[in-house]
């Protein structure tokens, strides 16, 4: 049986670590493509040099990528550039990462017969979305350059699957955790932070009153649905990814424990976020498993 081949671009990232643990474990030969700006090489560094082959290399400033597409199977693109903060600071950086980066590895990927490319999409092409919980087919609001070059990149996808007959799929991430998660920095995100702060023993910041929400999906549960779209028949589509419950950062907090600190709210950032996933659930049989105490026990325990 032949061996499947795939390339993740970002794989040294929180979320691209994490998936080329699971292709990895179910057989596939694993080709990394990052320039270890946020990646790192810790994250992947249980791996045997015969499963995963690392290639530091930039995806935006790059033209020569199709050497590493020969034989390809299967293409994750996640390497991106994601706050939002630093991206209304530089826009032009963001376009050149998210939406030239997308283009170069979408004609790389054109020119070798693949059996699906998936992209990683965010949940941040809703804006301030006005329906709960928001479906794919709901209104794009893109509040700020990280939106707009992501979802830039969504177009370019499904384009690319339309005009070249490419078996394309848009993953709309919503709010990924799990380990190797990002704690460091001014603009990660709440699980990071909380983690961060527990460890240190500082109270945990909750921003404004605590009872805005979030859709929080654990990175094996992601994991799984990039395997098994890779063995449906969809193409063409975009799904949204998340765990479809409604968790306040108040709840979070609770499941952290130690002392609370409440501090303003930051401009930009939505009231609540929820996720429909009928349509992932229906078309390619994925559903999460992890449930927000679980998956936050697990990180607590290291």
């Amino acid at each position: 049986m032949k061996i499947p081949k795939s390339i993740i671009t970002g794989g040294a990232g929180f979320v691209g670590s994490n998936l080329t643990d699971h292709l990895v474990r179910i057989g596939h030969k694993v080709i990394i493509l990052d320039n270890f700006v946020s990646g790192k090489k810790s994250n992947l560094s249980h791996h045997k040099k015969k499963d995963l082959k690392i290639i530091k290399i930039d995806i935006s400033q790059n033209k020569n990528l199709d050497k590493y597409f020969k034989g390809i199977d299967y293409v994750f693109h996640l390497a991106g550039l994601a706050e939002i903060i630093p991206s209304i600071k530089n826009p032009k950086k963001y376009f050149i990462n998210n939406v030239i980066g997308t283009l170069n590895v979408l004609e790389a990927s054109r020119k070798v017969k693949i059996k699906k490319f998936i992209y990683a999409a965010s949940s941040s092409c809703y804006g301030a979305p006005k329906k709960f919980p928001t479906s794919e087919k709901d209104r794009i609001d893109l509040k700020h350059p990280y939106a707009l070059t992501k979802f830039i990149g969504e177009e370019l996808v499904m384009n690319y699957a339309s005009q070249f007959r490419m078996p394309n799929i848009s993953f709309r991430f919503f709010n990924v955790y799990g380990p190797r998660l990002n704690t460091s920095g001014q603009y990660s995100a709440v699980i990071g932070n909380f983690l961060t702060q527990k460890k240190n023993k500082k109270p945990l910041t909750i921003v404004g009153d605590g009872k805005q929400t979030r859709d929080f999906i654990h990175v094996y549960d992601l994991s799984n649905a990039f395997a098994k779209a890779i063995k449906s028949k969809s193409v063409n589509k975009i799904y949204n990814l998340g765990s479809g419950k409604r968790i306040s950062i108040n709840l979070i907090a609770k499941i952290f424990g130690g002392k609370k600190k409440f501090i303003p709210i930051r401009p930009g950032e939505p009231k609540n976020s929820l996720a429909n996933i009928s349509k992932v659930k229906k078309e390619i049989n994925w559903k999460p498993k992890i449930s927000i105490e679980e998956g936050i026990r697990k990180l607590l325990r290291g």
